[in-house]
């Protein structure tokens, strides 16, 4: 008797804990959703998108993120970070903010130097020096940037590719 009442003692604790673990994680995904751009808002900026977004835990490593400029620039991407679960999204949390900071703040428009600056930024922020052994966490990305007046668009990936799709052609 003694050993049951210890073991279910043990199971409602490990059961409260787990509460409450999943709680925090379940708010922190109403965070994460929040930064993410609104369909309505890909529509106003970007006429024919899609959005395919499955986080395969709670909270994501993957993100994609908009912005527009008045001058006619629109900036999207879509990232793969590493790591799943809240390990990936702290890394979405960290590209996000640095596109914010480069792009929006810093009012920087090429797509390599923005992803060159983020890539010594990351580094920098995980404490990264490039030596043998040493975690590589970062980011798959794919940045573009369309001028809409001219239909031109500029792209950097960092180990992601661009398909381009015209008139039913790969």
């Amino acid at each position: 008797k003694k050993i049951i009442k210890i073991i279910n003692e043990t199971n409602n604790k490990l059961e409260e804990k787990n509460e409450n673990i999943n709680s925090s994680i379940n708010y922190a995904r109403k965070i994460q959703e929040a930064i993410l751009p609104k369909k309505e808002d890909l529509d106003d900026i970007l006429k024919d998108n899609f959005i395919f977004y499955k986080p395969r835990d709670i909270v994501s490593g993957d993100f994609y993120w908009v912005h527009k400029k008045d001058n006619g620039l629109v900036f999207f991407t879509v990232a793969d970070c590493t790591g799943h679960g809240v390990p990936g999204a702290f890394m979405s949390m960290i590209g996000h903010s640095l596109l914010n900071e480069f792009v929006v703040n810093r009012d920087i428009s090429q797509a390599d130097m923005i992803l060159d600056k983020m890539r010594i930024q990351i580094k920098k922020a995980l404490g990264q020096k490039g030596k043998v052994g040493e975690a590589r966490d970062g980011m798959d990305m794919a940045l573009c940037v369309l001028d809409k007046s001219s239909g031109q668009l500029e792209f950097s990936g960092a180990y992601n590719s661009l398909y381009v799709v015209r008139d039913g052609e790969l």
